[in-house]
């Protein structure tokens, strides 16, 4: 079981059959899938009302659209508080759900079709390199065969979703390395990054400028127009039964024989690795050069025979070293930030390296002594290996259970009291399990919101499930009452009501305070006089880059969106979106004195491409969706 994904990957045939918990997108890894498109689009040929969409040779089914839909949807609905998808917006992400997976299914045809291919190795080396399937950095089998079980995909199905995935960025990289700049296009470019204005602005706080206060029609108003912010909650009463993957651990037992065995199968890679003692003298300053320096007389101190320890007391800023003569210990290499770890590992003891710079500053480095790696003796591994052990069948029992429960729940006449009882399930009752936030102990895991909350939901009196949860347990549930969001009394959000009523009107006036201020401007009363009149103050005018932190981004915004000004400044009065107004002159134009390295210029360009090759891969894509015989089924999502 432990090496199944691995030499499924490999191309081995795994022995046994393989027990898959059937929910998809679980955790952090919904990521990594959602991004290779694994929605199960096949080339398989349907009836009229068996597939949601056919693009090109491709067909998507139903039951794929739909699953993708019901993810889509939950997401949003976490957005909004729990509340219902308006209709209109719902038909767009309807929509958008299904063109995305249209515009996947043209991209794997046209990149099968233009002859690009993917290798056994540039597989396996995908697989291997993939963050979800590694432990400390080294491809794990037994963590991606996790990883695949929590998202429901079989090494097979794994393997042609990543296939199609390297493809497309096959395709991607080829498109991108074809663009260039040219030398004007270059200069043109650093001109409009590097550009600065010099600006003066005033911001007009809401609460400088409050309007009327609210009366009871335009509280009433506020409250019918915006019932959906003052719903309360959706949620359901629910009865569950849960099975931990903890629990069943606890229930197995292992034998020395299999611990042995285990050893003998994984030894060559339990190892403690090799550690080195070493100490060291931290430079830092705040200026780059001086600290250099500094790093360079320590250095040659050092070299010259002076005593480390003395020097460390002396000069290093490690307050956790340098009290005891810059020693460190003993630590293996992943302990150490890379530059400081690639010189250490490198050293024969005795020598003196540096200075080696870190992010923390400049390194004078001696290396004691060195402590071979070796392998772990079976004693000495004992307890990962158990550890292992017991979690590779209890991951297996985990799995038998799912199946034999869908198995159960598909019956009809299922019982809940008798499900708990026979799988020793344990039984909990939750009064509120609410819609986007869940509850306590189940979470709000995604799988376990669209089977209670999605379209349809699980229906009062129905048990659902098995649903694997992030925390490694399957849980069923039964609906006892479904409560949909209702309005909340007036009575009971009419302070909110007063107070967002308020914040309109406040920055409402402040923008026509603003406006106004903007016109006398541009009638040649001063800013001096103007910001007086506001009752607010204005900093003088400075010049600011693009990304000036110094500056609030709408602010920016505006400045950098403004036409230069010629003869006369420029002014805009424009709304902020935490509230309130500002009114802002734009005085002049100049770019940054400072010419770039050429390391930064090459930066820039790099970076400059990938945006340039960015845009011409998504020209290209919709291009192959506009020419692409696509045909989609109007009701995909009933």
């Amino acid at each position: 079981m432990l090496q199944r994904i691995g030499d499924a990957l490999k191309g081995v045939e795994g022995s046994g059959r393989r027990k898959w918990i059937t929910y998809v997108f679980v955790g952090a890894l919904s990521i990594v899938f959602a991004a290779w498109g694994a929605y199960g689009i096949v080339n398989l040929s349907f009836g009229g009302s068996n597939y949601a969409a056919e693009a090109g040779a491709a067909k998507i089914t139903l039951e794929a659209a739909r699953n993708a839909w019901l993810r889509e949807q939950s997401q949003w609905q976490q957005r909004l508080g729990g509340a219902e998808i308006p209709v209109a917006l719902r038909t767009q992400l309807q929509n958008q759900v299904l063109e995305g997976m249209i515009s996947r299914a043209l991209i794997a045809e046209r990149t099968h079709d233009l002859g690009y291919r993917v290798g056994h190795a540039e597989l396996l080396e995908a697989v291997h390199s993939e963050p979800a399937f590694q432990i400390g950095g080294q491809y794990s089998p037994e963590v991606a065969r996790d990883a695949l079980l929590r998202a429901g995909l079989t090494p097979e199905a794994f393997q042609d979703e990543l296939r199609n995935d390297l493809r497309s960025t096959q395709l991607e990289n080829a498109i991108r390395g074809s663009d260039f700049l040219t030398p004007a296009e270059v200069t043109r470019l650093r001109e409009l990054e590097d550009q600065e204005r010099e600006v003066r602005y005033a911001v007009l706080a809401a609460d400088k400028f409050p309007g009327a206060p609210a009366d009871d029609a335009a509280i009433a108003a506020y409250y019918q127009a915006h019932q959906a912010q003052y719903l309360t909650p959706e949620y359901v009463h629910l009865q569950y039964g849960e099975l931990r993957l903890d629990a069943l651990e606890a229930q197995v037992t292992v034998a020395d024989a299999d611990l042995r065995a285990q050893y003998e199968k994984e030894k060559g890679q339990l190892t403690v690795p090799e550690k080195r003692h070493a100490q060291h003298v931290l430079i830092t300053a705040k200026d780059d050069a001086a600290a250099l320096k500094e790093a360079q007389d320590v250095l040659a101190q050092a070299k010259a025979g002076k005593d480390f320890g003395e020097l460390a007391k002396q000069y290093s800023k490690d307050p956790g070293s340098a009290r005891n003569g810059g020693d460190l210990g003993w630590a293996d290499k992943t302990t150490f930030v890379a530059p400081f770890a690639d010189a250490l590992f490198s050293m024969k003891p005795g020598e003196i390296r540096g200075p080696v710079k870190t992010q923390f500053g400049y390194h004078i480095i001696r290396l004691v002594e060195i402590q071979a790696g070796k392998g772990k003796s079976f004693e000495e591994a004992r307890a990962k290996l158990e550890a292992d052990v017991r979690r590779n069948r209890a991951t297996d029992r985990l799995g038998e259970v799912q199946e034999q429960l869908q198995s159960r729940l598909s019956q009809s006449g299922a019982d809940f009291n008798a499900i708990a009882q026979e799988f020793k399930l344990k039984e909990g009752d939750i009064a509120q399990y609410l819609k986007g936030a869940g509850a306590a102990p189940l979470g709000a895991a995604p799988q376990l919101q669209e089977l209670l909350f999605g379209d349809p939901p699980l229906a009062a009196g129905r048990i659902g499930g098995p649903v694997l949860l992030q925390d490694n347990a399957l849980v069923v549930v039964r609906v006892l009452d479904h409560r949909k969001p209702q309005p909340k009394p007036l009575p009971e959000v009419r302070a909110d009501i007063v107070s967002a009523i308020a914040k309109e009107r406040g920055n409402a006036a402040a923008l026509k305070a603003a406006g106004a201020a903007r016109a006398q401007l541009e009638a040649g009363t001063s800013f001096d006089a103007v910001a007086k009149s506001l009752g607010v103050t204005a900093e003088p005018a400075h010049f600011v880059g693009r990304n000036d932190p110094s500056v609030p981004a709408p602010i920016r915004t505006a400045v950098f969106s403004a036409p230069r000004p010629a003869k006369a400044a420029v002014y805009r009065a424009l709304a902020i979106a935490d509230g309130g107004a500002a009114v802002v002159a734009v005085t002049a134009v100049r770019t940054g004195a400072a010419a770039p390295d050429a390391q930064a210029q090459a930066d820039r360009l790099q970076q400059q491409a990938v945006r340039e090759g960015t845009g011409d891969v998504l020209a290209y894509m919709r291009e192959v969706r506009r020419t692409a015989d696509v045909k989609k089924n109007p009701k995909a999502f009933e």
